[in-house]
């Protein structure tokens, strides 16, 4: 009975030893007996005491590499240091176990003959200038050359590019340069806005003016036509009264006399008097003498 119980705590412990869990975004190679054996996802699984192993443990999740700086010469003979950065994910965690011996060195050897190919055929300009097309150049050639690997190169960031001191200080001036005449041009145009809004404004304080006088102009206008308007009513409102006064001969003649003596007050040196005026002095002693009477 001891002993029974004995094997079966010793089996209990095997099985409880042997039993794996796969955490998610990882992969486990098992070997039986020095072979490949299987491949185990995401749960739990039980292996064979004594004769399977976990021979190596993958993470799935994309991973990052950061190479150090290399020396590259353009095509115009220019050397220049490059870092650059590959994200990768493992895809096929068997041939990324068999497929190569430290596949981080491979991948960094790899990257850096690949980057001083693409470089060698470009010069100085065009290697500042095109990023993205040797980006895109260098993942297609990883990609395809880390396939065997069970390795997906997902893309490639050219980090840092440092051209020489001399070529570095000679790019500084020429970029200074570029902002002092952009920051000219800003003013000039700032300048120009500034004017072309100093000038709106004074047309339009112009139109404000005028249009300002011709109301004036015009509530004058208005104001003397009225004036006049009235002046003319009330001319013809004095006819229309003398008309139904029906005034005599002598009363019109004494009136005419009457605007004669304030023509004569006038500034005029000779004065012409009309034959029907000359008797009405004798007219107007008549009728003062009657008068009197």
């Amino acid at each position: 009975m001891v002993a029974i119980i004995i094997i079966a705590v010793i089996a209990i412990i095997l099985v409880v030893v042997n039993i794996r869990v796969v955490q998610q975004a990882r992969a486990f190679v098992i070997e039986r007996l020095g072979a490949y054996k299987e491949t185990w996802n995401v749960g739990l699984h039980v292996k064979m005491p004594f004769i399977d192993r976990v021979a190596k443990i993958v993470s799935l999740k994309e991973q990052v590499a950061d190479f150090p700086p290399q020396p590259v010469i353009t095509k115009d003979n220019v050397t220049m240091q490059i870092d650059t950065v590959v994200y990768f994910q493992i895809t096929d965690p068997k041939l990324f176990t068999y497929g190569i011996e430290q596949p981080m060195v491979a991948i960094e050897n790899l990257s850096a003959t690949t980057l001083r190919n693409i470089i060698g055929d470009l010069e100085l300009d065009q290697c500042l200038t095109s990023r993205d097309i040797i980006n895109s150049k260098m993942r297609s050639i990883l990609d395809e050359a880390t396939d065997p690997w069970g390795i997906k190169v997902n893309r490639v960031e050219l980090k840092n590019i440092l051209p020489p001191k001399e070529i570095q200080n000679a790019m500084e001036k020429q970029m200074k340069a570029e902002r002092e005449r952009r920051e000219a041009i800003l003013r000039a145009e700032g300048e120009k806005r500034a004017a072309i809004l100093e000038a709106e404004g004074e047309k339009e304080s112009a139109i404000l003016r005028a249009d300002a006088k011709k109301q004036q102009q015009i509530l004058e206008a208005e104001g003397e036509a009225q004036a006049i308007l009235k002046v003319q009513t009330a001319t013809a409102e004095g006819i229309r009264l003398i008309n139904e006064s029906a005034p005599s001969e002598a009363v019109l003649r004494i009136k005419a006399l009457e605007a004669f003596a304030a023509a004569a007050n006038g500034t005029a040196t000779k004065i012409i008097i009309p034959s029907e005026i000359q008797g009405l002095a004798g007219l107007a002693e008549g009728v003062i003498e009657s008068v009197k009477k």
